[in-house]
């Protein structure tokens, strides 16, 4: 017989999910067969796999050893092949600085993103062990295009996972996007609009009414700087959606430079041959957390900043203050 004690890292999170990554070479049906005939019992009980289990809670194997480390495959803590920008790290959360041209998740097996990386920096840095990652799967939280850059959330324990999620889900935090766009905007403005998208092309397009189930979309901006036929702008996402800074600043006649999707093809020709630049100037500088949280709360009512990428200042510079 085993015991497994949860702590409070661990908690939040269901029974059978965790049974599955404790008993990570088993099939699902075999952990419900066991909480079946209760050969796995969560405090002393039966369990039917939807708990979710609290700080304190004890479960027990009732399997022979042989049995588990039959289903246990050793982690293997893969070597950190990206190196990351932190911004911010605890035991719960990592704060992270994306650069360009890398994936914040895998889109192929073969992919590298910033995703895989979590796990190697957090152990490296003692934030932690490769008994923590029996229980908890760490992962990113949000996601920003491959050539968007900024800051990225990574839960590494369930409290963080969870939290982030929460605050994501409910729009609790205040994201701040730094751009720039081909045209001169004086005033600041909220837009809105009815957005849909070709998942085929992977494309979106805006729209001013709606025909059917086109999203709801609302988006903000303030003018930083405007000169020389260009605007640095301050974006924040009132609703978020896919490529939403991108396509509505584009359908209001701003594109943002570089952009290969929604940008200018002869601006950006001009972008790539003048300073190489290949992706859309779009970089998630700020976030600021609520004065209130349920978790994480060493977080509460804090604000980071990541630093935009020498790109972003070298065109800058040159469009706007040359």
């Amino acid at each position: 017989m085993r015991e497994i004690e949860i702590t409070q890292k661990d908690e939040g999170q269901r029974l059978d999910k965790m049974l599955q990554r404790y008993l990570n070479k088993a099939a699902k049906s075999f952990v419900y067969k066991m909480l079946r005939k209760k050969n796995i019992k969560l405090n002393g009980k039966k369990a039917g796999g939807g708990e979710k289990l609290k700080a304190g809670d004890r479960i027990s194997l009732y399997l022979a050893e042989e049995t588990i480390e039959k289903f246990r495959e050793e982690l293997k803590i893969s070597k950190q092949e990206i190196p990351l920008d932190v911004i911010y790290e605890d035991a719960n959360v990592l704060i992270i600085n994306k650069p360009y041209g890398v994936l914040s998740q895998k889109a192929k097996k073969e992919d590298v993103s910033i995703n895989e990386q979590i796990v190697p920096y957090a152990v490296s840095k003692g934030l932690l062990t490769k008994k923590d990652l029996e229980m908890v799967k760490p992962s990113i939280c949000n996601r920003l295009d491959r050539n968007t850059t900024g800051i990225l959330l990574a839960g590494i324990s369930m409290e963080g996972l969870k939290t982030m999620a929460e605050l994501l889900k409910q729009r609790k935090l205040d994201k701040y996007y730094v751009c720039l766009v081909k045209g001169e905007i004086q005033k600041k403005k909220k837009i809105s609009g009815y957005l849909v998208k070709d998942e085929k092309k992977n494309k979106v397009t805006v729209r001013q009414d709606r025909k059917e189930k086109e999203a709801y979309i609302e988006t903000w901006y303030e003018p930083m700087e405007a000169k020389n036929g260009y605007t640095l702008l301050r974006v924040k996402l009132m609703t978020g959606k896919t490529h939403q800074i991108r396509a509505h600043l584009a359908s209001e006649g701003y594109p943002l430079v570089g952009d290969p999707k929604y940008g200018n093809p002869k601006e950006n020709a001009y972008m790539r041959k003048k300073f190489g630049l290949r992706g859309q100037l779009l970089h998630c500088g700020e976030i600021c957390f609520p004065s209130e949280m349920n978790g994480c709360r060493e977080l509460q009512g804090r604000e980071f900043r990541a630093s935009l990428p020498l790109m972003f200042q070298k065109v800058k510079k040159a469009l706007l203050e040359e």
